[in-house]
């Protein structure tokens, strides 16, 4: 059974959900559809991805509820002086709000991007803010917390056993901004992956590798947006719920660390 994280706002939003970085606007389409016919809730997308109208047209096929989806976006940079650009993301969804909107690079004039956002907030047409990829200097990411009236409620950033977000968490704690994970099994580098730890559990819980890396995820308090196209990685991607990884065995991962970025 998906378990979900509630927000330093109150909202509940799913540990887990499907990524669509990368995929056309037909692929976010079909993959939109097989994730919610397996019971996923969460589905994250971006303007920049330019597959925003897929991932509606998805939403719409399923059939779901849309009070049981909780579908986020992010805000491109050329968006970013743009009044009416809440307005536009709505559009290009076919949705009448969204339930977390960020701003997706910490460029251009971000902080007039954010003030659009909190506004947005306030009118309802957004249930939570979030920024993505503010984490590249902690001086970045105080300056944002500090700037920001309403806090972000997540920050989406690259998360992974190899680079597990140690001084952004603590940067983040006080005002309870939950983490996203982006990457979340390090590119695809099988060397993570194949970690003997993670084969090692794999064996035990009868799992993947791949399942035991995401269900880490959650355990650390992170939601994790794993992408696929195919419906059985799709589903595998989801089943990590029936299982968890004992105190000892998070302990034994976190001394994988690397500090290593990929991106």
């Amino acid at each position: 059974m998906e378990e979900t994280f509630t927000l330093n706002n109150g909202v509940k939003m799913p540990e887990i959900g499907l990524g669509t970085f990368r995929m056309s606007s037909s692929a976010a389409q079909g993959a939109v559809e097989a994730a919610l016919a397996d019971g996923y809730h969460l589905i994250d997308t971006a303007e920049a991805y330019y597959n925003e109208d897929g991932v509606g047209r998805g939403i719409k096929n399923s059939g779901v509820n849309r009070e049981d989806l909780f579908v986020s976006t992010k805000l491109w940079t050329s968006s970013y002086n743009d009044p009416d650009a809440v307005d536009k993301a709505l559009d290009r969804l076919g949705l009448d709000y969204i339930d977390l909107l960020f701003l997706h690079q910490p460029t251009g004039d971000w902080k007039t991007a954010y003030r659009t956002l909190e506004k947005a907030y306030a009118d309802g047409k957004i249930k939570a803010i979030g920024i993505s990829n503010f984490d590249r200097s902690a001086s970045l990411l105080k300056s944002a917390m500090d700037f920001a009236e309403v806090k972000p409620q997540v920050l989406q950033a690259e998360a992974h056993p190899y680079f597990p977000q140690t001084e952004a968490r603590e940067i983040l704690k006080p005002y309870g901004t939950r983490l996203m994970a982006w990457y979340p099994l390090g590119s695809g580098d099988r060397s993570l992956i194949n970690e003997p730890i993670f084969t090692k559990l794999a064996k035990k819980y009868n799992k993947s590798n791949v399942q035991i890396i995401l269900r880490w995820h959650t355990q650390m308090g992170f939601v994790v947006i794993p992408g696929s196209t195919n419906p059985e990685h799709i589903h595998d991607n989801h089943d990590i719920f029936d299982f968890k990884l004992t105190d000892e065995e998070m302990a034994e991962i976190a001394k994988v660390n690397k500090s290593r970025r990929y991106y």
